[in-house]
């Protein structure tokens, strides 16, 4: 049984081993595009805990008919399933396969190093439903008991009551579901961000938008800043228009974890980015879209440890959702709009519509 797998491992990744996040960065990975070394604990790892420890069908019997408005009673099924998940024993097998897999990373990094724990549910990010911020992600992580905890912890939060909902609401059932984790080494970030291979406003494809602050990107995907915003021309890569935010925070490594510091006045009034760095956070987006042959929404950092022109490194690439799944709603609805007329084959309307929804 594969409980773990190496980002670099000359496996062909899949999304029900490694879950959405995971099975991205192995494909990056083997694309040679700059991503951080890691691992994922697999599904056949949370899997064979929960079948070894009897947890799995508890699950389904706590889920059963639970009603979705009644957020105490959500609530208290939330935190029994999860504080289940983070008592059981895990299976030797398991802990000396992740084991492995950590001494293998450190060595690897030349010693001990800080990493980030991210959980990578089977059914995140997929096209037509983004469960981006559903499930938990630990930064910072230090040493080989702290990665055990946290990894049992994004476990756990496949069951927070926030994605018990959703996934209720959205009709996404919870057999079959299950939990991939990866563990990465930290990037020590200067600055860093997200940017989308498209306009975000308008759907516009020919253009590339960048949104960075100082730190680490948390900041700016929890919505703790307002970020420099860059929009940029996706074939010239020249700047069409610019925001400079009030990036008024960052977070930065301190005693061996993530600490809230104040940004000067003057470093929160300037743009982040040099002229250089936004032209190659574009080019890495623009690499990440002609990968997956599709809009891609990216994380991306840069390293203060790296030297200039090797410090951009690539943490995350996922199908942007929002506009590619309202086209999707628009052409089935005109669709469905137009009138049946004369000349007009009713048969091959008909199969264009189930082909549309399906």
């Amino acid at each position: 049984m594969n409980y773990v797998q190496t980002f670099h491992a000359d496996i062909e990744p899949e999304l029900e081993n490694l879950g959405g996040k995971g099975a991205s960065l192995v494909t990056m990975t083997a694309a040679g595009m700059p991503v951080p070394p890691g691992f994922v604990v697999t599904t056949a790892a949370f899997d064979s805990f929960l079948s070894d420890s009897g947890i799995a069908d508890e699950i389904l019997s706590e889920l059963n008919g639970l009603d979705t408005d009644n957020v105490t009673e959500v609530d208290t099924v939330s935190a029994r399933i999860r504080e289940r998940l983070t008592s059981a024993e895990v299976p030797e097998s398991v802990r000396t396969a992740t084991r492995d897999a950590y001494d293998e990373l450190i060595t690897q990094c030349g010693g001990e190093v800080p990493v980030a724990v991210r959980s990578s549910a089977t059914a995140e990010d997929l096209p037509d439903a983004s469960f981006a911020g559903q499930q938990d992600t630990y930064l910072w992580i230090n040493g080989y008991a702290g990665v055990t905890d946290h990894i049992r912890q994004c476990w756990a939060s496949l069951y927070t009551s926030r994605a018990i909902i959703y996934r209720l609401k959205n009709s996404i059932p919870d057999e079959g579901l299950s939990m991939a984790v990866v563990v990465q080494k930290m990037v020590n970030a200067r600055t860093a961000g997200v940017a989308i291979t498209m306009n975000p406003s308008n759907g516009d494809r020919s253009k590339i938008a960048i949104d960075a602050s100082w730190g680490v990107g948390e900041t700016v995907v929890s919505g703790l800043v307002t970020p420099d915003n860059i929009l940029m021309d996706k074939v010239t890569l020249q700047v069409v228009t610019e925001h400079i935010g009030e990036k008024h925070i960052e977070l930065v490594p301190a005693d061996g974890k993530l600490a809230e510091r104040e940004v000067s006045a003057e470093r929160a009034e300037v743009r982040c980015l040099t002229d250089e760095e936004v032209t190659s956070v574009a080019s890495l987006a623009k690499r990440a879209e002609k990968h997956y042959q599709c809009p891609q929404d990216i994380e991306w950092a840069l390293d203060r440890d790296l030297p200039d022109g090797e410090n951009l490194l690539l943490l995350q690439s996922r199908p942007e959702t929002v506009h590619s799944s309202a086209k999707k709603k628009t052409e089935t609805d005109e669709s469905v709009k137009k009138p049946a007329t004369a000349g007009i084959d009713l048969g091959s309307i008909t199969a264009s519509l189930m082909k549309s929804n399906g």
